[in-house]
């Protein structure tokens, strides 16, 4: 069993971080954090358990956000959870702009945890 969570720029991204933790402690299972930011994660906040394996990517030129998740995915058998981070956005907004979440929201294979940062 395995929870992956898609680590995004921002408060989302470290709101998902801290709930895929809690997510793979409650589950009693190994956690794979996808790094979707430009820079390199920040392990001084992730403890050693549960189990935390961190899939950077190499940059912006690297695969599409989604596909570097998805493939994870598809990638590890048994996973049981998708954890991402959610950021308020008007229905303006999301008609003109694409959104990683919501794509994730509506092609992962698997149950998505969806978490707000507290406003």
């Amino acid at each position: 069993m395995t929870v992956i969570t898609a680590v995004a720029e921002g408060r989302e991204g470290d709101h998902a971080l801290a709930a895929g933790i809690a997510e793979a402690r409650l589950l009693g299972t190994d956690l794979v954090l996808v790094n979707l930011r430009l820079s390199s994660l920040d392990r001084s906040g992730v403890p050693g358990d549960p189990e935390t394996t961190v899939v950077e990517r190499s940059g912006p030129g690297d695969r599409d956000p989604v596909d570097a998740v998805l493939d994870e995915i598809g990638a590890r058998p048994g996973v049981d959870r998708l954890v991402i981070g959610l950021r308020r956005r008007s229905p303006v907004g999301k008609a003109l702009l694409g959104s990683v979440s919501q794509r994730l929201l509506l092609e992962s294979p698997v149950p998505v945890v969806a978490v707000k940062p507290p406003a």
